[in-house]
């Protein structure tokens, strides 16, 4: 079992306030203006937060998306995604839109972003910028908290194992903008990748549980059949609601999440609405 998680009165920040939301992850970072240059303390704490609650929010924070890159560069490397087209003046930040006559949204399903390359991202981070006036959340999930639940012998069997990630798992875990690409014809390449099903992180070192259900098709070396029933049972157990967190967006809130560690899922709750977001997501190094 990893140490208990201190409170936020028990850690001392020198430039910021963190507010604990929920007692598997999350905490709402306070004091902080990001349209200004950050020195490098400021970063440390904002990243040491980040480290310790796998997932951070900051509210009123309009930024420009210059100034929305230039934080998310604090923190990491901006990598691309793979399928959706960036901004044309910054391509690395891409659009996270739904319309009022869609009814599907971006990724509406629980998952690791872009498990299926064999490099996926360290964290990602959003900035919120139309929302509707009701719905629209997110809930996030900690795969410390699933992996640590589990009985010591299901753990020991488990870091044995690799699964095989792919992006054309099924229909179900299409985004929107898969959507629209298949039925323009366009770009309909897809990947695959196979990692560990528990990861280490590399900053951290404590265990996380690596597989979802949007992504995670079977365990390498076995057949879908055969992975079913232990997937099934690892996809309901690692959403549990004690492992969990939810975010109620505001215009110019960031969520800063870490790829490694969490899970996360953009409820579809606000049908007749616009939702409108950035997102850039960040370099990271492969599982393991």
């Amino acid at each position: 079992m990893s140490a208990p998680r201190l409170t936020d009165a028990e850690v001392a920040y020198r430039t910021i306030r963190v507010t604990p939301v929920g007692t598997a992850l999350g905490a709402e970072i306070a004091g902080v203006d990001l349209s200004a240059d950050l020195d490098d303390v400021v970063v440390a704490e904002i990243r040491r937060a980040w480290l310790d609650h796998l997932v951070v929010f900051l509210r009123d924070q309009p930024l420009s998306p210059e100034r929305f890159l230039a934080f998310a560069r604090r923190i990491g490397a901006p990598d691309r995604y793979p399928f959706v087209p960036g901004l044309d003046e910054h391509p690395e930040i891409i659009c996270i839109t739904k319309l009022p006559h869609e009814t599907v949204n971006f990724g509406g399903i629980w998952h690791s972003d872009t498990a299926y390359l064999r490099i996926p991202p360290m964290a990602t981070t959003l900035i919120a910028r139309e929302i509707p006036p009701v719905g629209g959340d997110t809930l996030f999930a900690s795969m410390y908290a699933a992996y640590e639940a589990l009985s010591p012998t299901m753990q020991r069997m488990l870091e044995s194992l690799r699964a095989v990630n792919s992006s054309a798992l099924a229909d179900v875990s299409k985004t929107r903008e898969d959507r629209i690409r298949d039925a323009g014809g366009g770009d309909a390449a897809s990947y695959e990748a196979v990692h560990p099903v528990v990861r280490t992180h590399p900053e951290t070192g404590r265990k996380a549980l690596y597989v979802n259900v949007a992504h995670t098709a079977r365990f390498d070396g076995m057949t879908e059949e055969e992975s079913r029933p232990l997937l099934e049972f690892l996809f309901r157990h690692q959403v549990r609601p004690e492992f969990t967190c939810r975010f109620r967006w505001s215009v110019g809130a960031i969520a800063l999440w870490d790829n490694r560690c969490t899970q996360h899922n953009p409820v579809n709750d606000y049908h007749g609405y616009t939702r409108v977001l950035h997102r850039i997501t960040l370099r990271g190094d492969p599982p393991a």
